[in-house]
């Protein structure tokens, strides 16, 4: 599929979950029936999404950056098992963990981490996610970070209703004053096992779905960086080193070049990012688009990000489409208790 192709379609889900409109279907309806069989057969070999211990990476990070009277940051992880971290054994090793550390590092402030992610979640398990977050006694996170949509394309959840959730979830941690800073769908044409023509079904129904998610965040006034393969054109080279013993979850190795692509993004969300670099940059291919064909863009390329723009032009909305330089993210240290 065209990025052009995949625009179109991004276009009509989105619109289909911000009016109440009708299933959008990812594949042909003639497919199904492939598809479901030969994803039986994959998940023989992949691990069970839901299953393992996943290691706890809640509590403050960044404690030689305490200030007395000046308040850590607060990140918050939503979503599935990869938000969560499912596939590692050490809290350290985890994205949030990650991220945390990492943000700490730029802001040269301590950051508090809390993550309500659930593996084997699918969007319409956000609602009870950002319930969790907004009624819990601590203050209001400063950055949310989701992670979501891979099974929802497993499950076969609509498109449509995928997005919705998922807008409502944005809207909700917006309204209450958090940026949001999206993961798009990862790409499940990436997981070793599966083979044609159930990968290459994956990868599109994964980076349409990818595209819907990034319009529909942009327009509750969030941020997305597309997952995509989480390494690009490197996991072909080194699938072993980059998926997990279950070869469904990322390994540590992938959770850091994952942390890499997004770090630069929440720093950014959060006016941390050097003010030179919000600038598109020509010679890495940046500048504005209209929503959908930035949407699709960002697809198709892992680890670039999308955020509003202007809000009309000749063809709707714009926005900024960025390929953020990325910064190498170590192993955390394990956490302090929270304050």
């Amino acid at each position: 599929m065209t990025n052009l192709s995949r625009a179109r379609v991004a276009r009509r889900i989105a619109a289909g979950a911000a009016y109440g409109g009708g299933g959008v279907g990812l594949v042909g309806a003639a497919a199904v029936g492939l598809l479901l069989a030969e994803m039986q057969m994959a998940r023989r070999h992949v691990g069970n999404g839901g299953a393992g211990r996943v290691p706890v990476a809640d509590g403050l990070y960044g404690r030689v950056y305490d200030v007395p009277g000046e308040p850590p940051l607060r990140l918050t992880l939503l979503g599935d098992s990869t938000a969560a971290g499912q596939g590692v054994h050490r809290s350290g090793q985890t994205p949030g963990a990650l991220l945390a550390s990492g943000l700490a590092a730029v802001a040269e402030r301590p950051v508090v981490l809390r993550n309500v992610a659930l593996p084997g979640a699918q969007s319409d398990d956000l609602d009870r996610q950002v319930a969790l977050v907004l009624s819990s006694p601590f203050p209001v996170p400063d950055v949310c970070v989701i992670m979501i949509g891979a099974n929802d394309v497993t499950h076969r959840m609509p498109p449509t209703r995928s997005v919705r959730h998922l807008s409502a979830a944005v809207r909700r941690l917006r309204t209450a004053g958090a940026e949001v800073v999206v993961g798009t769908c990862p790409d499940l044409g990436t997981i070793e096992p599966v083979q044609q023509p159930l990968r290459w079904l994956a990868r599109r129904a994964s980076r349409q779905l990818a595209a819907a998610q990034t319009i529909g965040v942009i327009e509750q006034g969030g941020r997305t960086v597309s997952l995509g393969d989480l390494l690009g054109p490197e996991f072909e080279a080194n699938p072993r080193e980059l998926f997990g013993p279950d070869n469904y979850h990322p390994s540590a190795e992938g959770y850091a070049t994952a942390a890499m692509a997004v770090l630069p993004t929440v720093c950014a969300t959060l006016g941390l990012w050097p003010a030179e670099e919000e600038r598109p940059d020509v010679s890495r291919r940046e500048g504005f688009l209209p929503v959908a064909r930035a949407a699709a863009e960002a697809a198709s390329e892992a680890g670039t990000e999308v955020t509003a723009a202007m809000p009309t032009g000749p063809r709707g909305p714009w926005a900024l489409l960025k390929r953020r330089r990325r910064r190498r993210v170590p192993e955390a240290e394990p956490a302090a208790p929270s304050p």
